[in-house]
């Protein structure tokens, strides 16, 4: 039957007993499904991260300057990753970069909620801030 409409026999349910096997035109049926799905990522939100690297030892006034920006990215809907990274002998106090973090998070709860509390990775300590209002 297929042959003579000139289409393709595609089998659509190997599992079933019978398989079930459909007479279509695959070439159209497969450009039609790419379309629906390059349309699909179209229409999809895309949230972006952005990274904010600090120290145990930044300066209270760049750490202000860092929460600014932070605060701008947030109203903007993007999410914000702050990162302490320890160098040598920092690592011994991670309650120093851990005190950072919970204070960054305080300053930036009316704006953002906590995604992933302070978390020592390695020699990094990540915390990671949602918009409020995302998720």
């Amino acid at each position: 039957m297929a042959f003579e409409a000139e289409l393709d026999l595609v089998e659509v349910a190997p599992n079933a007993d019978p398989p079930v096997c459909r007479i279509m035109d695959y070439g159209k049926f497969s450009y039609e499904k790419t379309k629906r799905e390059r349309e699909a990522r179209k229409h999809q939100k895309q949230i972006e991260i952005k990274t904010i690297k600090l120290t145990p030892r930044t300066s209270p006034f760049h750490k202000d300057i860092t929460v600014r920006k932070a605060k701008q990215w947030l109203e903007e809907g993007k999410k914000v990753k702050f990162m302490v990274r320890f160098k040598a002998r920092e690592i011994t106090y991670p309650e120093i970069g851990q005190q950072t973090l919970e204070e960054i998070a305080e300053e930036l709860g009316e704006l953002a909620e906590v995604e992933q509390a302070p978390k020592l990775e390695g020699w990094s300590m990540t915390l990671m801030l949602t918009p409020i209002g995302t998720n």
